[in-house]
């Protein structure tokens, strides 16, 4: 489903990712672990077609990081840390923008985006601003939507930064679902006890891959 070899990413004198290489079969959760400024940020947006290697290449849902990032942009669900949702639209808006954006079908988004509020205990919120929730049914929201389209893999980072403890146990819970349902995940974070959920699990430091392993 994943596979990079040799991948560095240079700007001007700052080396961000040095000669990383690491793949991730179809179906598996596998973690990229590391401290802040590590490049972990910048790796998962190489692999999500944003951005180009200097060098290297790399294969994600059967497509080239270097010549085909519009393709794996169609093919792929994404989940940023800081910016996932629009604030300033209700809950379910957000929903229906999203399918619309992934290009599911608009008679079967709303069928599906009823279906998801009530999966997410969310039927009665569904007027409210998203600004207005609470952190962690935010996250819970937004990796909702990134899998809406069902896609081969999806792309999750940091995304327990700054939730409870609670929260952040039924936020991995979504992603056994999602990883049943046969979607390969990917996930950055600095939690080690994170690293234990996963399949395969990738350290990062100072750019490079230091170990990688099962947990």
């Amino acid at each position: 489903m994943l596979k990079v070899e040799h991948v560095t990413k240079k700007y001007g004198k700052l080396v961000a990712n040095k000669d990383i290489s690491f793949s991730v079969d179809a179906g598996q959760i596998a973690v990229l672990v590391g401290p802040n400024g590590a490049g972990k940020t910048t790796a998962m947006r190489m692999l999500c077609g944003l951005l180009k290697p200097t060098s290297g290449k790399g294969v994600v849902a059967g497509y080239d990081i270097n010549r085909q990032s519009e393709k794996i942009k169609a093919s792929i669900g994404y989940m940023s840390q800081k910016f996932a949702l629009y604030e300033d639209l209700k809950v379910w808006e957000n929903i229906r923008l999203y399918a619309g954006i992934y290009g599911v079908p608009e008679a079967e988004a709303k069928e599906r985006t009823e279906a998801l509020l009530e999966e997410l205990g969310f039927k009665e919120e569904r007027e409210t601003f998203v600004k207005s929730l609470p952190l962690g049914w935010r996250q819970k929201l937004a990796f909702s939507v990134s899998i809406f389209h069902n896609p081969g893999i999806v792309f999750l980072d940091e995304p327990t930064g700054g939730v409870d403890p609670i929260t952040r146990r039924q936020f991995w819970e979504m992603i056994y679902k999602a990883s049943e349902r046969g979607i390969t995940i990917f996930v950055t974070t600095h939690y080690m006890d994170e690293a234990e959920y996963c399949d395969r699990v990738s350290i990062m430091v100072d750019g490079r891959i230091e170990a990688m392993d099962t947990p």
